[in-house]
């Protein structure tokens, strides 16, 4: 089994495979990574280094995802 690690996502306890990128977490998730909008640790990540940010474990996520609509 691989290694976990422990997050906080918009505010609740994940846990998701040591070694995940930003991007991969998001797909992990379910999320359209065209349309979300991620804070971590506090700062405010940019879409274009989703897939060059690797998750540590303790990182606290804030994921807005948006929804259009008409």
């Amino acid at each position: 089994m691989s290694q976990q690690i422990a997050l906080t996502v918009n505010g609740e306890p994940r846990r998701t495979s040591a070694g995940i990128t930003l991007a991969g977490f998001v797909a992990e998730i379910g999320l359209n990574p065209v349309k979300v909008a991620v804070e971590r640790n506090g700062d405010i990540v940019p879409r274009g280094t989703h897939d060059q940010v690797t998750l540590a474990d303790g990182d606290v996520l804030e994921i807005v995802h948006f929804v259009g609509g008409g």
